[in-house]
């Protein structure tokens, strides 16, 4: 069996809606399996006026908006076109990238098929509580998380340090890596443009000390602007860069009074707006990893990021950036004056990480996940598909 034989049911809770890291890693892989003569299949969303083209085919499943969160959609299940429409495509595979209702749903459906099941892991949803003064949820994720994941074959994580703490909470023993890649044709020191800084008001001679991202609580916008906080009241000159937009801007803008927001950029936009940085701060710790911290180091400029899952596997501490204590603003700001006190060894960490960067080649990680499809298949003794309706 090769990879001509698959047929990959894909069922993800954001598929081409919304634009983030996730989804453009799950659009890659089905454009390369496609490329290599798979067959794919994929259930998600669907609204109007998507954020990007899908790559593949893609089937609409049942959702309502999350409230409060309208721009996100919630996938509720199977209705009767969807099971006809899977029964029409027989996959031999089934793929889950998120534990929502379509996705437990999915899960039922292969099991009672006999279908091998591979669950790929994009978030760490259980830390999202914290962000909304409810941490008390956080051991009832991990448990509906585990029970989600257990329900699986295998699971593909993106980094080690994710590997380890899923194994860690006891989500599953068959994991492999699947990790990120970059697009060096967008991402790559050559893009800085000085002349586009000083059109947003940045003089060469400053410091611009990146964010990049959505704009959203869990993304660690609070130790971002205490870190702010605490450069302005050392005396460190700066400027903030912010790149993204979401629902948390009023309230990023309002605790980074003095930060340059230049809302979303796409494509080669992106890659000049990265390389234009002199910097890039991510506190996040929900990212299992951190396709932007890849992006900014494939740029050549270093990486402030907290020491926690995704960032511990990219960044080396000391050498292309630092990693700090998840939180600690201090500890960040410490790092960030740093790099805006010393040039030289800002140029030499963020020439080291555009070094490192150049191991993540998009074709060879998404061979890890159709070499994961193809053994998963052959422990099931070809999977036949099952005629259940």
């Amino acid at each position: 069996m090769d990879v001509t034989d698959l047929r990959v049911a894909l069922f993800s809770g954001n598929y081409n809606y919304v634009r983030d890291g996730a989804n453009q890693a799950l659009n890659r892989l089905t454009e390369y399996l496609l490329r290599q003569g798979a067959q794919v299949r994929v259930y998600s969303p669907k609204v109007d006026n998507p954020a990007f083209p899908p790559a593949g085919d893609l089937v609409g499943v049942p959702n309502v908006p999350i409230p409060g969160r309208g721009e996100y959609r919630v996938p509720l299940g199977f209705n009767a076109a969807v099971k006809a429409d899977l029964a029409a495509f027989a996959p031999n595979v089934i793929h889950v990238s998120s534990p929502d209702p379509t996705g437990h749903a999915a899960v039922r459906w292969a099991r009672e098929r006999g279908l091998p099941i591979l669950s790929s892991v994009h978030t760490r949803f259980e830390t999202y509580p914290r962000y909304y003064k409810m941490a008390f949820l956080e051991p009832v994720a991990v448990a509906i998380l585990r029970r989600f994941y257990n329900r699986a074959d295998a699971l593909v994580a993106p980094s080690q340090s994710m590997a380890e703490v899923l194994r860690e909470q006891g989500m599953g023993d068959d994991i492999t890596i699947w990790a990120r890649g970059v697009d060096r044709e967008i991402f790559h020191s050559g893009q800085r443009d000085l002349e586009w800084r000083r059109s947003h008001g940045i003089g060469d001679d400053e410091v611009a000390v990146g964010f990049l991202g959505r704009l959203v609580l869990e993304k660690g916008l609070d130790v971002f602007a205490e870190t702010v906080e605490e450069l302005r009241g050392r005396g460190v000159a700066h400027r903030v860069l912010v790149v993204g937009e979401g629902p948390a801007k009023p309230f990023f803008a309002q605790h980074c009074p003095n930060a340059v927001f230049v809302g979303f950029q796409g494509g080669q936009d992106l890659g000049r707006a990265v390389a234009s940085m002199d910097m890039l701060l991510n506190p996040s710790v929900t990212e299992t990893f951190g396709n932007v911290t890849l992006e900014a180091m494939a740029c050549g400029i270093p990486v402030v990021a907290a020491r926690a899952t995704g960032s511990t596997s990219l960044v080396l501490d000391n050498a292309t950036g630092r990693l700090v204590t998840p939180g600690d603003a201090p500890g960040f700001a410490d790092a960030v004056e740093a790099y805006v006190r010393d040039i030289g060894l800002r140029e030499a960490h963020g020439r080291a990480g555009e070094a490192r960067s150049r191991e993540y080649a998009w074709d060879a990680i998404n061979s890890a996940v159709a070499d994961a499809y193809l053994r998963l298949v052959s422990e099931r003794g070809g999977a036949k598909v099952g005629t259940l309706a």
